[in-house]
């Protein structure tokens, strides 16, 4: 499939993206490319973040591709029961943060992202995942990405995916997003 072919709806994560970040980088390069704001970045909230991208892809011209970073990973999961058959024809996932650990309800609360649903999706998807990311360990996004049927890019020691960990422009994702959609 071709990338001119389907709307790409960025997720981001906690905080958002800022305009370094890959995700802002790559819907700014992308005609159809978009950023899904939510309401507020820096408290998620499960039901009103799946809401959010509900109504985005119902109002979307063609198919959608979601790509989605660290908790708005969880976000386009939880979403998926919700979309109509067709609507995402596939979602390109980054750095899965397991918002099952406890610390993070001492965190960010009560925020309704866990239990992490473990249900096949009902499109195509991809899972990146890093061996040192600091919020999701290795052997719980295999997991994951094996319960959602999803093919696994092991990206050794990329940390976290955001700036910090060297991760602005981020090239080689890039080219694993290509890869991704010429499978679709």
């Amino acid at each position: 499939m071709k990338i001119a072919d389907v709307d790409i709806f960025f997720l981001p994560g906690l905080g958002g993206s800022s305009q370094d970040h890959w995700q802002s980088r790559w819907a700014a390069k992308m005609a159809n490319g978009q950023i899904i704001a939510q309401d507020d970045w820096h408290k998620p909230q499960k039901d009103r973040w799946v809401d959010t991208v509900v109504r985005a892809v119902e109002e979307a011209q063609r198919p959608v591709v979601l790509v989605g970073h660290s908790v708005g990973v969880l976000t386009a999961v939880h979403a998926a029961p919700h979309f109509r058959p067709g609507q995402v024809v596939g979602a390109f996932l980054v750095g899965v943060s397991d918002w099952e650990r406890p610390k993070l309800a001492e965190i960010a609360g009560d925020h309704g992202f866990a239990p992490i649903p473990r249900t096949r999706l009902p499109f195509p998807s991809h899972l990146m995942a890093s061996r040192n990311d600091p919020t999701c360990d290795f052997d719980k996004s295999e997991d994951l990405a094996a319960a959602w049927g999803a093919s696994l890019g092991d990206a050794q020691d990329a940390g976290h995916f955001e700036v910090e960990s060297g991760h602005g422009p981020w090239p080689e994702g890039l080219m694993s997003f290509a890869s991704f959609m010429r499978s679709l």
